[in-house]
């Protein structure tokens, strides 16, 4: 069992024992009490995963360039948005619509999906060519827009330039940016994100 005796002593010293036990349960208290202060702490909160939300620019659904509540269409930049609501117009007549899939995003946003495409092509360097990252992406300052549905993608490669609307990658059929004054021609198409 346990006994202990003070050196010099003839009787057992139980109370060092209660000492003992107390001192342990104290540390094991305390460690308990760091560990969940640790865990709900602002520091902890601001390490926690990144998840896409409107605020950072993420569309659940398909949005109308009309949509200016959303911060994926209200921080396009306003020659982009006027633009675009131009063509839409036109393509209107035309019977297409467009529908929005992407549009201004965060910087913690397109990290995001860098991170995410990283994951899922297993390379960052095969990754790139899909998702450029924050310093390098347009969607970040407001300069470009994705655009859903072949016939509208289809539409404004045809005809985007009339207003200074180019598709830019030859891999993304859906990314456009005002690249060429309206009535212009585009550039060449870059082969992917990646340059």
């Amino acid at each position: 069992m346990f006994s202990a005796s003070v050196v010099g002593s003839s009787s057992p010293a139980r109370p060092v024992v209660f000492v003992m036990i107390g001192a342990a349960a104290a540390a094991v208290v305390a460690a308990v009490i760091l560990a969940a202060v640790s865990l709900w702490s602002p520091v902890h909160a601001l390490s926690a995963p990144f998840a896409p939300s409107e605020a950072s620019g993420h569309i659940e659904d398909a949005a109308s360039l009309a949509d200016a509540e959303l911060p994926a269409i209200a921080l396009l930049d306003p020659a982009l948005l006027s633009a675009m609501r131009d063509a839409a117009t036109a393509a209107g007549a035309d019977g297409v619509a467009f529908e929005v899939t992407s549009g201004w995003r965060s910087r913690a946003y397109q990290q995001w999906l860098l991170d995410d495409a990283i994951v899922e092509y297993g390379s960052e360097e095969i990754a790139r060519q899909f998702v450029a990252t924050p310093d390098r992406s347009r969607h970040v300052t407001g300069h470009a827009i994705d655009i859903g549905g072949l016939d509208a993608q289809s539409w404004l490669i045809q005809h985007g330039a009339q207003w200074g609307i180019c598709q830019i990658y030859a891999n993304e059929r859906w990314h456009f940016e005002l690249a060429t004054e309206p009535g212009g021609v585009c550039p060449d198409l870059l082969p992917d994100a990646g340059g």
